[in-house]
């Protein structure tokens, strides 16, 4: 009796954050909308984001034993090499089981595991880089990548000089805005903003919040908000017993703010971090930002984008080692005073966007193993 045919699958590779991680959820779900039927299988970490996200998902998956690489301490990575000796053998099985079609790297060291395998395995090798700098990652395999997908074109001078021709600036992949979305008066509304504010300001850290933009927006909002602007604070759980009291009709002091498409619907300027995926996505909205980069974010990576997004006209970068509520009040209130400068930065943001790149990247993945 015939063996059945083991039915194939395309690999993603990557975790350790939610950065690294929903952008290849978002990816496999581009993918079963044009293929449906093909597998799709993820391959993480341990002790990242998406030991905490797959299991409780329907997406099947391989969690591996893998470690961060210390960079400062190079002598004590033993650990690290084990891991991925360990994880490359763990694959080879995982293969035979479910063969990879394709792998598709989406960054942080959960990926280095499935990208060496594809490697050695010479399967078809696919990357993404979401920053305006490649990471670590993204540099040393994109010489072996099919094709290197970018959030922001301005990455492409830090790739291998061999990888750039292979360069698909994409965009990010995000949840677009909804085609038939609500105006903004209707938003401001929605939260119950008095009449007389004309204008929003956004302001918000990342999940868990930005302590030092927070200790900012305290000695700010207050005292030199404009009395037609308002403001959806949203400092994070952590920060937000803190910051409460602070609220008031025109400032929405909130913990945490799901689904974002809310406060970006009445967003008019937003104050952040300049992570990748939160600054594509006020780009898809067309939202100003001031942008307030982490120092220690990895390889300066949100400096890098802040000033890309600077120079394209679309953001003002404030760095935290000068942030303080006078800063904010010399930057911030002479935007919401000028609609004409607001209103062109928005144009410059809309203009950045990359709303399909999800469908992008998983039709280019999809011709490339088809041929």
């Amino acid at each position: 009796m015939a063996t059945p045919a083991r039915r194939g699958a395309i690999w993603f590779g990557g975790g350790g954050t939610g950065g690294h991680l929903y952008p290849a959820i978002a990816v496999a779900e581009a993918i079963g909308r044009a293929r449906p039927g093909l597998g799709v299988h993820f391959v993480g970490a341990r002790r990242g984001v998406e030991a905490r996200v797959l299991p409780s998902s329907s997406w099947p998956h391989e969690l591996l034993d893998l470690q961060p690489i210390d960079r400062a301490r190079p002598w004590a990575n033993t650990r690290v090499l084990k891991g991925l000796v360990a994880g490359v053998r763990r694959l080879d099985a995982l293969d035979r089981e479910k063969p990879a079609l394709a792998v598709l790297g989406t960054g942080g060291y959960a990926a280095g595991a499935v990208l060496a395998w594809a490697v050695l395995r010479r399967r078809p090798l696919f990357l993404w880089e979401g920053n305006a700098t490649a990471g670590l990652t993204v540099k040393l395999f994109a010489r072996f990548a099919r094709a290197v997908y970018l959030g922001f074109p301005e990455a492409r001078a830090s790739l291998p000089g061999a990888a750039r021709d292979r360069v698909v600036v994409s965009g990010n992949p995000i949840t677009p805005p909804p085609k038939n979305r609500a105006s903004r008066d209707f938003a401001r509304e929605a939260w119950r903003f008095p009449r007389e504010v004309e204008r929003v300001v956004l302001v918000f850290g990342g999940s868990q919040g930005a302590r030092a933009i927070n200790d900012a927006i305290a000695g700010w909002l207050p005292t030199a908000l404009p009395r037609t602007a308002g403001a959806i604070w949203i400092t994070g759980p952590s920060e937000h017993e803190r910051h409460a009291h602070l609220a008031s009709d025109r400032i929405k002091v909130v913990a945490y703010q799901q689904p974002m498409a809310d406060a970006y619907a009445a967003a008019d300027l937003a104050i952040a971090r300049a992570g990748a995926m939160s600054t594509s996505e006020l780009c898809a909205w067309g939202i100003p930002m001031v942008l307030v980069p982490l120092p220690t974010s990895a390889g300066d990576h949100q400096r890098v984008n802040a000033r890309a997004l600077a120079a394209a006209g679309a953001a003002r970068l404030v760095e935290q080692a000068t942030l303080a509520p006078a800063t904010l009040a010399e930057v911030v209130s002479p935007l919401l005073a000028d609609p004409a400068t607001l209103d062109g930065m928005a144009v410059r943001a809309r203009a950045r966007a990359r709303i399909d790149a999800a469908d992008v990247m998983a039709d280019s993945i999809l011709a490339t193993i088809a041929a």
